[in-house]
């Protein structure tokens, strides 16, 4: 069962800090996410091939744990463990669910994102590479913020 309340704290714990438990990143959006998912209960599964499965271990980790394209990838088609089913609002999502973000529109998920807060309805979000708390979930005031933007929104579970 996905821990919603603790994959949160954790995101709200270290939304500005890097965890010195985890391998660092220049981009670590999703190494941030991974951490998050994993504190929520999630479970690692694949190691040590790379390209397979959602996982961290020895200094080593899957493209899933640290890319967005690749863990957007994974957790749409995982069928057992961390999942995430795709929604079509981000009014449909709940305290940690996940937003995937395409800022060129092209295909290629460039960032994400975990909801933190839901106010009114709207859910805000916390992340790093741009260290984020908070923050609403349009990335409109981004410096990649484009008009082809596309959000791809993720309800999560743990089975």
């Amino acid at each position: 069962m996905y821990n919603r309340q603790a994959a949160v704290d954790y995101a709200n714990t270290w939304w500005n800090r890097r965890n010195p438990a985890f391998p660092q990143f220049n981009d670590d959006c999703s190494n941030f996410i991974s951490q998050c998912l994993f504190a929520g209960g999630a479970p690692m599964t694949g190691a040590p091939n790379r390209a397979k499965g959602w996982w961290v271990k020895k200094g080593n980790w899957s493209y899933s744990w640290s890319t967005a394209n690749a863990l957007r990838s994974y957790v749409a088609s995982s069928k057992k463990g961390l999942r995430g089913k795709r929604v079509d609002s981000a009014s449909d999502l709940k305290l940690g669910d996940l937003i995937f973000i395409d800022f060129e529109g092209d295909g290629v998920i460039n960032h994400s994102l975990i909801v933190t807060s839901i106010v009114n309805g709207v859910p805000y979000v916390n992340a790093h590479s741009s260290d984020s708390y908070h923050r609403l979930w349009t990335y409109e005031d981004s410096s990649a913020y484009t008009p082809n933007i596309k959000y791809y929104f993720y309800q999560i579970s743990v089975e």
